[in-house]
C-alpha cells in the first residue's frame, strides 16, 4: 500500500500558494510507485498581483522537463487563467499552436515552458489538481478489461477516457467527462494514468493516495504469487554468481551498444527484476510494449529479453546470445523507425536501453550513469504494472505507431533538449590508480569537469572515497566511485575492473598513476628496495594496463592509456637506480602497448613530470628528506631548488599533469600513441631529444 507522507507540522511552516504546491509535488514524486521519474504534473490556482498591481487568477503548473520529486518553485510556470479560459470553446488546437498560445499566457516570460498537459489542469474547475502515474492505476488502465474492473472498484465515481496523446483534445475530453458526472472523484486515462483534485493541497494529496490504495487493495487480493508472470521458468543464480556473470558480459554489451555513441551501463538484480526475468510468460509480456507513454523516451518501446538458460559456467554461450540478440534488436529498431518516421525525424541510437537476462537481472544503457538508472527505474515500474495488469486480465499497450509517435513527439523531445550539452569526456569512463593522491585526484576532477565518470583506485580507500564524495556532491550522483586496490595484487586488480564493469559497464581511459619512490646510493640499494620499486611501478603498471587492455578489446570501441612516468624515466639520476629503472620500464611498457594496441584503437602515451610536491604522499614521506640530502640542502628548500633548475623557472603542480592527461585522453590526440610528453618546466638533462 502507498503511505501518506503528509506532515501537518511541515504544512504549518509553509506559506501556502506556490510553496504548498512544491511540497505536495515533492511528496508525490518521492514515491515512484505514485509517479514516474519526470512524469506527471501538478497545479494550484491562486490569486496574484500582476505588474499593474491588479488581482488576477493564476494557475501554477509544473514546467516541462522537471521531476516532481526534486522540483522547486522556479520549476513551476504561472499562467493567467482568464487568457486560457476561452480555449475551452474551441473544437481543436494543434500542439504547436497550443505551445505558442500558452507562452503568451505566462505571467513571467522567464518561467519554464508549461507542461504538455497544462490545459488538462486549466479546464478542470478545481483549485488543486494532481496527474500521476501510479503502478496500481496503470495496472488497471493497461488491463484489457480495465474499464469494467474500474466500475467494480469505484462505482460511478470515475471518468474513463480512452487513450489519446496529451494535448488540447485530451484536456477537453477529460473536462467534459468530469462536468458530465457530478459524482466524479477521479479520471482514469487509458494506458496512461490518474487525475484527482481537491479544495486544499492536503485534500488533493489525500485523495490521490486514497484512490491509489483502493486499486492496490483490489489488485493485491487477486495476485497469486505462485502464478506470477505465468509461474517460474528459471531461478535466479546465487548473488555472487550472477554478479560475476554480469561483470563478465557487461564490457561486451557496452561495446555492442556503443557503435553509434558510447553508453554507460548499470546493473540491477533487485528481487522484482529477478522474479520477472525468470517468469514463464515474461519474454512474451516484455514484447507487448511500454507500460506508460512517459517511459518511451527512456526505455524505447521494447526491452531486449535474452533467451538464455541460467548457468554461471556458460559465459561464452551468453556472450554469443548477447551479440546475436543486440545485433538483431538494432536491425529491428531501424526497421521500426523506417516504418513510422515522419519527415525530419532523426533516429536515436538503435541499441536497447533495457536488457533482461534470466537468472542474472537487468542491464540498462544511457548517456550517463544517471540516465541509465532512469531507464532501469522506469522498467521497475513497468514490471509492477505487468504484475498488476496480469492479475486482472491481459496486459495491453500502445500500438507500434502510437509508441513511435510518443517516442519521437516534439513536445517530449523538448524535455531532452533541456539537458546540458555533452562535453569532451561525456559517456567515457576513466580508471585512475593512485586516485586519492595529488595527481590522481586532480586528474579525476579535470576529467569529470568535462563529462567523464571516474573510478578512483587506491590503497587509501578512505582518501579515495573522500575525493569521490566531493566529486559527486559537485557533479551529481555516482559520477565517481572508489575501490581499494593494491596494484601489485593480481586478484585485486581484476576485482577492481569487475567492480568497474558492474558500476559503469567498462572503461575507456586508464591513468596508471600509483606510485612510490625510494632513494639510495647504488651500492646501498637492497634487493628489497629494488623489488619494491619494480613491483609497484613495473608489475603494478603492467597488471593495471593488461586488464584494461582485455576490457578494451572486448568492448571494441578503442581506448586511451596514460602512464604517469617521471623525468627519471629518461634521466639517469644519482642515488635513484631502483626508482629510475622502474620508471624507464613504465615508459617502454607504454610504447609496447601502443605498438600492439593500435589495431584495436587502443592508444598508450606517457607523461614525464618532475618534482610535484603538492598533495603527494611520496613527497610527504622519507623521499623528501632523501632527495634533500642528495642535493645537500634542507627539505624545506626543495621546492625552490627544483624551480630554479628548470629553464622556465617554474614549479610543476598536479593540475599541470591533469591537463596533460586530459590532452592524451581526448580527441585532440586521437592520432597520437607511443608518445612521451615532458611536463617538468624544462630540465635540459631530461629532454627527450
Amino acid at each position: 500500500m502507498v503511505q501518506s507522507l503528509w506532515d501537518s507540522a511541515r504544512e504549518k511552516v509553509i506559506n501556502g500558494g506556490l510553496d504548498a504546491l512544491v511540497y505536495r509535488s515533492n511528496l508525490l514524486g518521492e514515491d515512484r510507485r505514485v509517479c514516474n521519474f519526470g512524469g506527471g504534473n501538478t497545479s494550484s490556482k491562486t490569486i496574484e498581483l500582476d505588474f499593474r498591481g491588479r488581482e488576477v487568477e493564476v494557475m501554477w503548473v509544473k514546467g516541462s522537463g522537471s521531476d516532481l520529486a526534486t522540483m522547486k518553485a522556479g520549476n513551476f510556470t504561472g499562467l493567467r487563467l482568464e487568457d486560457i479560459a476561452p480555449l475551452f470553446d474551441r473544437e481543436e488546437m494543434p500542439d504547436e499552436e497550443m505551445v505558442a498560445y500558452l507562452a503568451n499566457c505566462m505571467i513571467d516570460p522567464k518561467h519554464p515552458r508549461a507542461s504538455i498537459e497544462t490545459l488538462l489542469h486549466a479546464f478542470l474547475p478545481f483549485k488543486h489538481v494532481d496527474h500521476t502515474h501510479p503502478d496500481a492505476i496503470i495496472s488497471l488502465c493497461c488491463a484489457h478489461n480495465g474499464k469494467d474492473i474500474a466500475r467494480e472498484i469505484y462505482g460511478d465515481r470515475f471518468v474513463w477516457v480512452p487513450y489519446i496523446r496529451p494535448g488540447f483534445t485530451l484536456s477537453k475530453m477529460i473536462a467534459e467527462g468530469v462536468l458530465a458526472n457530478p459524482q466524479a472523484e477521479l479520471v482514469l486515462m487509458e494506458k496512461h494514468g490518474l487525475v484527482t483534485w481537491g479544495d486544499t493541497p492536503e485534500a488533493c494529496y489525500a485523495k490521490t493516495i486514497s484512490i491509489i490504495n483502493e486499486a492496490e487493495r483490489y489488485i493485491q487480493d487477486r495476485i497469486e504469487d505462485g502464478n506470477l508472470f505465468g509461474g517460474r521458468k528459471s531461478e535466479a543464480l546465487p548473488e555472487e554468481e550472477r554478479r560475476a556473470v554480469a561483470a563478465a558480459v557487461m564490457p561486451l554489451i557496452r561495446g555492442a551498444v556503443s557503435d553509434e555513441r558510447k553508453m554507460i551501463l548499470t546493473f540491477d538484480d533487485a528481487e522484482d527484476v529477478l522474479r520477472f526475468v525468470g517468469g514463464v510468460n515474461s519474454e512474451k509480456l516484455s514484447s507487448v510494449g511500454a507500460a506508460c507513454p512517459d517511459h518511451l523516451v527512456h526505455t524505447k518501446m521494447l526491452p531486449l529479453f535474452v533467451n538464455w538458460e541460467p548457468n554461471a559456467s556458460d559465459i561464452d554461450g551468453l556472450k554469443t546470445k548477447l551479440n546475436e540478440a543486440i545485433t538483431a534488436y538494432k536491425e529491428q529498431y531501424k526497421a521500426y523507425f523506417d516504418r513510422n518516421k515522419h519527415e525530419g525525424d532523426v533516429m536515436f541510437e538503435a541499441a536497447p536501453r533495457v536488457i533482461l537476462i534470466p537468472g542474472v537481472g537487468m542491464i540498462n544503457t544511457g548517456k550517463s550513469w544517471s540516465n541509465s538508472k532512469i531507464s532501469g527505474a522506469l522498467y521497475h515500474r513497468a514490471i509492477a504494472v505487468m504484475r498488476g495488469a496480469t492479475a486482472l486480465g491481459d496486459f495491453v499497450s500502445l500500438s507500434e505507431n502510437e509508441s513511435y509517435n510518443v517516442e519521437y513527439w516534439p513536445l517530449e523531445l523538448y524535455k531532452l533538449s533541456l539537458a546540458p550539452a555533452e562535453a569532451e569526456f561525456s559517456r567515457k569512463v576513466a580508471f585512475i590508480t593512485g586516485g586519492a593522491g595529488g595527481i590522481g585526484s586532480e586528474t579525476a576532477r579535470r576529467l569529470v569537469s568535462e563529462g567523464a565518470h571516474v573510478v578512483l583506485a587506491d590503497l587509501n580507500l578512505e582518501g579515495a572515497q573522500k575525493i569521490a564524495e566531493e566529486i559527486n556532491d559537485k557533479y551529481g550522483e555516482n559520477r565517481a566511485f572508489a575501490v581499494k586496490m593494491d596494484v601489485t595484487q593480481e586478484e585485486q586488480v581484476t576485482a577492481a575492473y569487475a567492480d568497474t564493469a558492474l558500476f559503469y559497464g567498462g572503461v575507456d581511459i586508464i591513468v596508471n598513476n600509483a606510485g612510490l619512490a625510494t632513494s639510495s646510493p647504488f651500492d646501498e640499494t637492497s634487493l628489497k628496495e629494488w623489488n619494491l620499486n619494480i613491483s609497484v611501478l613495473g608489475t603494478g603498471y603492467f597488471l593495471v594496463a593488461r586488464e584494461a587492455f582485455k576490457v578494451m578489446k572486448e568492448q571494441k570501441i578503442g581506448g586511451s592509456m596514460v602512464f604517469i612516468g617521471s623525468k627519471n624515466s629518461i634521466f639517469a639520476g644519482k642515488s635513484v637506480s631502483a626508482y629510475s629503472s622502474a620508471k624507464a620500464l613504465e615508459a617502454h611498457l607504454a610504447r609496447c602497448i601502443a605498438a600492439e594496441g593500435g589495431e584495436f584503437g587502443i592508444r598508450a602515451n606517457t607523461i614525464l613530470p618532475d618534482a610535484i610536491l603538492q598533495g603527494s604522499a611520496i613527497w610527504n614521506s622519507n623521499w623528501r628528506n632523501e632527495r634533500a640530502a642528495a642535493y645537500g640542502i634542507e627539505p624545506d628548500q626543495l621546492e625552490e631548488h627544483y624551480r630554479k633548475r628548470t629553464t622556465l623557472l617554474v614549479n610543476i603542480y598536479p593540475r599541470d599533469i591533469a591537463e596533460g592527461v586530459a590532452f592524451f585522453a581526448s580527441s585532440k590526440s586521437e592520432k597520437t600513441t607511443g608518445c612521451m610528453l615532458t611536463i617538468d618546466g624544462g630540465v635540459p638533462a631530461a629532454f627527450t631529444r
